[in-house]
């Protein structure tokens, strides 16, 4: 691949910085490249957001899976993975394009005392996503349009959340796992009534899978029970073409919930 020039830490993933076209954001793309013939239809691609924090997590996972595939359901895949240029898990980029734009003092309080980053390009790292990255991803591998995932823990599943609502037809499959629904609750829920009211229109199904750790319930945004609400809601779709699962994970907290929530999306993701 022209683009891929750099090794990374696994011996599957290399990675190339990209800018976007505003000019104000530079981001490390990982991608995970098959080590198989593409299926007659094309690979199915998974784009992952925090790329820092979790892509050799389920890079390893598909190697190890992908290797069964009859017994763990998971074939080979590309996985893309949105990162930034640091060499820290978690960028506080990540803050301006995981999400909607709200006042600060409308924001929950911060845990240090301190002021939040710049909060509101979602609709900027969306379009990225959509019309900037996608397009090199399908100019470089046999990929199946129609088996595409997004997935994104906390604030990332939130983005995950407001692309479904936004651009329900821009991926198949949306993975949220842990989502901040309380940080952006009222915009989301604005954007949630809309895009139900749209579904009948719209053509094809789209798969949902929320994830949390059974530990997260001592968290003080209620971000289990708002997420089995968003659930309940989503499942009265599914005659309109919206399928929605929900599982919480035994004994995990907002950290140790990322991997086996990613293990999780790669089966998700194969539909």
């Amino acid at each position: 691949m022209n683009l891929i020039q750099t090794q990374a830490a696994h011996p599957h993933v290399r990675y190339f910085s990209m800018k976007s076209d505003s000019g104000d954001r530079n981001y490390r793309i990982y991608v995970a490249c098959p080590f198989a013939e593409p299926p007659v239809d094309g690979y199915p691609v998974i784009y992952v957001l925090d790329a820092n924090a979790v892509i050799y997590t389920i890079v390893e996972a598909l190697c190890i899976q992908a290797r069964r595939p009859e017994k763990t359901g998971v074939s080979q895949a590309v996985i893309v993975g949105i990162g930034y240029d640091t060499d820290e898990p978690f960028s506080p980029a990540r803050h301006y394009d995981f999400t909607m734009e709200v006042p600060l003092e409308e924001l929950p309080a911060h845990p240090e005392g301190r002021t939040w980053p710049r909060q509101g390009g979602a609709d900027r790292f969306l379009r990225f996503i959509e019309e900037e990255l996608r397009p090199v991803i399908e100019q470089e591998f046999p990929v199946n349009r129609d088996r595409q995932t997004l997935a994104g823990h906390s604030l990332g599943g939130l983005f995950v959340l407001y692309t479904l609502f936004t651009k329900p037809n821009l991926f198949r499959n949306y993975a949220a796992g842990s989502p901040s629904i309380h940080w952006n609750e009222g915009l989301l829920a604005d954007l949630e009534c809309k895009f139900a009211g749209s579904l009948p229109s719209r053509a094809g199904d789209i798969r949902v899978f929320i994830g949390v750790g059974e530990l997260e319930r001592r968290h003080p945004s209620r971000m289990n029970e708002n997420a089995e609400a968003l659930y309940e809601r989503l499942r009265m779709l599914e005659g309109a073409g919206c399928y929605t699962e929900f599982h919480e994970f035994e004994d995990e907290n907002h950290g140790s919930v990322l991997p086996v929530f990613m293990s999780r999306t790669l089966r998700f993701g194969m539909q």
